[in-house]
């Protein structure tokens, strides 16, 4: 199996500068634009806390990534055992008094511990990558018959399904495409990818008619029947789309007039694309998706060049994680996707968001820095998953 993969014959610990250096130019921007929004006063209630979270997370985040990319990616998939647990029980505090629900959200996903405010969700999409990456490569060989497939599909839905649960329909989307990216991956049969599309809308119908409720039903409605809702439920995208437009070709700088910029609720975090518009215009913000394009074809190229199936579906579920973000993001403030509260990578507000994107950046940097078997900083020649 071995054999499919590259190694390369480096000795010196080696790490994906591109990446880093792309991410962090976001996480970068990121900080920027809230500062400008603080700056202007654009939102009530949003102060210089917001920016100064983002740039500590963005510090923190690289050095987490760095010291993640020395690890042997084998020895942190073994300690599932662990980090799994914790993940899965700390989701489920969210339903108990410990549950907060943050304003203008339809989903009660985050924790309230007193001194920080953070959303578990997080951390179980990196157990769910860890996890279900250890999963496929011990089972890939026989994954094809039923037995298999079953609790494969089974490990995928425990994590759907408790997001989904929360109400927080957009992280469980996004825990499906995860999924679907890195069993795509496998030597998954052509069986199962025809019967896939079959599944995927019994799956849709059952949401529809026995879980989504009618606020969700509405905002997905409204795109194929735009400004016929009374309820103007269309407001905080058509807002957006102005907001996007309005920055001209290059925009209108980051500390204009006040009253030239116009205020979207929730511009900070998941319609941050819309304050790039009107900031940096179309050509900035057409340059912030070819990053988010370069990030996403970045992780992909490293799971070209990892030295086993196990660094394969990390990077995979990388990429599906940051793909899934980016493409209902965007879609969502260009009104071509629903409102379900899906931020942008690296980008939008959020320190736990930040932080956890950086550990998975880390993952995919030590697929990369430890694709040739002879350098590991953690490396045990007991420990070959593949041979």
């Amino acid at each position: 199996m071995r054999s499919a993969f590259k190694k390369l014959p480096s000795e010196k610990h080696s790490i994906d500068g591109g990446l880093l250096f792309a991410v962090t130019i976001c996480a970068a921007l990121s900080t920027l634009l809230i500062y400008s929004i603080v700056k202007n006063k654009m939102i009530e209630g949003i102060g210089a806390s917001y920016w100064q979270t983002q740039l500590f997370s963005m510090a923190v985040g690289i050095v987490i990534a760095v010291v993640i990319s020395f690890i042997d990616y084998h020895k942190l998939v073994k300690l599932w055992f662990i980090f799994a647990p914790v993940a899965l029980f700390l989701v489920a505090l969210t339903f108990t008094g410990l549950g907060y629900r943050r304003d203008g959200a339809d989903d009660k996903a985050w924790l309230d511990i007193g001194f920080v405010l953070f959303q578990p969700s997080e951390i179980l999409k990196l157990a769910f990558i860890l996890t279900f990456s250890y999963h496929l490569s011990r089972d890939e060989e026989e994954m094809n018959k039923p037995s298999h497939m079953a609790l494969l599909l089974i490990h995928g839905m425990i994590h759907i399904g408790i997001v989904g649960l929360q109400g927080d329909y957009g992280t469980a989307i996004v825990f499906a495409a995860i999924f679907g990216f890195m069993i795509c991956s496998a030597r998954i049969s052509w069986k199962y990818l025809l019967a896939a599309p079959f599944v995927i809308a019994a799956g849709v119908a059952v949401m529809w008619f026995f879980f989504l409720g009618q606020e969700h039903k509405k905002r997905i409605l409204i795109l194929f029947h735009p400004g016929t809702d009374p309820e103007y439920i269309e407001y905080q995208q058509d807002l957006g789309l102005s907001a996007l437009k309005s920055g001209g070709l290059f925009g209108k700088g980051l500390f204009a007039n006040a009253d030239k910029y116009i205020s979207v609720p929730e511009m900070h975090n998941d319609f941050i694309y819309t304050y790039a518009g009107q900031v940096f215009g179309f050509v900035g913000s057409m340059g912030i998706l070819i990053i988010l394009v370069y990030i996403c074809l970045k992780i992909f190229g490293d799971s070209r060049v990892t030295r086993d199936h196990l660094g394969k579906f990390i990077c995979m579920g990388a990429f599906g994680l940051v793909f899934s973000h980016c493409v209902m993001n965007i879609g969502m403030v260009l009104k071509v996707a629903p409102v379900i509260g899906v931020p942008l990578p690296f980008l939008s507000a959020g320190g736990t968001a930040l932080i956890s994107m950086y550990a998975m950046i880390g993952l995919v940097l030590s697929t990369y820095s430890h694709r040739a078997k002879n350098y590991n900083v953690f490396y045990d020649e007991d420990d070959e998953e593949d041979e």
